[in-house]
């Protein structure tokens, strides 16, 4: 008896399988960075100074667009990161951030067109980007909350237009769409 509903119990997992999909979010073959160290710890101070410093290691106009992209990469899954743990101000800080570095990025494209050289692929990666940071943000905007009152100790509460930050950096994203 345990025999003839095992092969019937795969069979029927199968077909749930195949009938069932699940869609998938992502739509873009753009790989967003692991988040790197986040704020609050040591080693998150020591990198912003690596940051900063390293900012001068990128120069030329392909390489100062390379630093942006990464940069504004990285800021986005660190506000994603902070969003899911329910550090709205360090994920607002963030974010604000990401937004500008994907701004800066352009105008090292413009310039390197300017300078005779083919921004073709640099064009093609910042759409990638911004089609991947869009599906994040989409997805950010229907896991956090409109508004946030941050109230630190002895100081007056700050509003956080959530969704407004969030509806932004979608629209900064979207106009390289």
């Amino acid at each position: 008896m345990k025999n003839e509903k095992f092969p019937c119990l795969i069979i029927l997992v199968f077909f749930l399988l195949i009938f069932f999909k699940t869609s998938v979010f992502a739509e873009s073959s753009y790989v967003l960075p692991y988040p790197s160290s986040m704020p609050g710890s040591l080693s998150y101070k020591l990198h912003l100074i690596y940051e900063n410093i390293s900012k001068y290691w990128y120069f030329g106009d392909f390489g100062q667009f390379d630093y942006n992209l990464k940069m504004t990469d990285k800021y986005l899954v660190e506000s994603k990161t902070l969003f899911e743990y329910k550090q709205y101000l360090l994920g607002y800080k963030a974010l604000q951030k990401s937004d500008q570095y994907f701004i800066s990025a352009l105008p090292n494209l413009i310039r390197a067109e300017r300078n005779g050289k083919n921004s073709f692929q640099g064009v093609a990666e910042l759409k990638g980007t911004a089609q991947k940071h869009t599906e994040v943000l989409s997805k950010l905007q229907q896991e956090v909350p409109q508004n946030f009152i941050w109230t630190p100790e002895d100081a007056k509460p700050t509003n956080l237009n959530l969704k407004d930050a969030i509806d932004k950096s979608i629209e900064i994203r979207n106009k390289y769409l």
